[in-house]
């Protein structure tokens, strides 16, 4: 007999759907199929519930990809609540996906760990463990997204990755943890992205800042981003950077 979708259960979905490429949204990925099996479930019907919730994620549809067209009225309004507000959720359904598969809390980038220590503001009342929860999520939601590759150099060592945050974790508490807040970028194109060198315009092609001319014949940082200036950025198969986003750091961050 056909079991119905819990809210919890779509929890997990939810996560999957965050840790998981578009690519791997199949019954043989063993993520899937480990969830699977905890949850009493087939591995088939967590394949098919991902793609039910692909079906409402407009950066796939307009992509010209399909998800399943049968999204029941949970699934919708799950992916809404989840939408509008996931720095909300990322810490919860970290938490339940941990729960479930038995997972000890992943590290968190340098990059992340040191916005802890500097960037909280006296009004933050947020706990570092939730904090740490949602932030690793956030992370595996933002290299998923580009398929664990630099978007603008094409690095593909996980451990040279940061998921970047456009608006920084300081200046916007209710996005810190909204994946369309994220780039996957390497090591030094994220610093210089975050120190305000390098930006990217309105049709996601990459600006260099006056100040890094200095270093122009640096062959390093010619190959790097003088060789790849107007070029435009690989864009994600999920969570679409946030035009709004860009455009702050383009008149925020951006050094002239």
């Amino acid at each position: 007999m056909r079991r119905n979708w819990t809210e919890d259960e779509l929890l997990i979905a939810l996560g999957l759907y965050c840790k998981l490429p578009f690519g791997k949204f199949h019954q043989h990925t063993p993520l899937i199929q480990q969830a699977a099996e905890q949850m009493d479930r087939t591995p088939s019907s967590v394949a098919m519930k991902l793609s039910n919730l692909a079906s409402l994620d407009p950066v796939i549809t307009e992509s010209g990809r399909r998800g399943l067209p049968s999204a029941s009225a949970l699934d919708k309004k799950m992916w809404g609540e989840f939408s509008s507000n996931a720095t909300h959720w990322m810490p919860i359904i970290e938490e339940r996906l941990d729960q479930l598969l038995g997972t000890p809390p992943a590290s968190m980038d340098r990059k992340d760990t040191k916005d802890k220590a500097t960037d909280y503001s006296a009004e933050d009342v947020t706990t570092t463990s939730t904090r740490r929860k949602g932030q690793n999520l956030f992370r595996e939601a933002v290299l998923s997204a580009y398929n664990s590759r630099c978007c603008l150099t094409g690095v593909a060592e996980p451990r040279l990755l940061i998921a970047s945050h456009i608006k920084p974790w300081s200046a916007d508490a209710t996005n810190r943890l909204n994946p369309h807040n994220g780039l996957c970028l390497s090591a030094l194109v994220d610093r210089a992205f975050d120190k305000g060198l390098i930006t990217f315009s309105e049709d996601y092609r990459l600006v260099i800042s006056p100040l890094l001319s200095s270093q122009r014949n640096n062959e390093h940082i010619h190959e790097t981003f003088y060789k790849r200036k107007g070029e435009q950025l690989a864009l994600p198969e999920k969570f679409t950077p946030n035009q709004d986003f860009l455009a702050w750091h383009r008149e925020k961050i951006f050094l002239l």
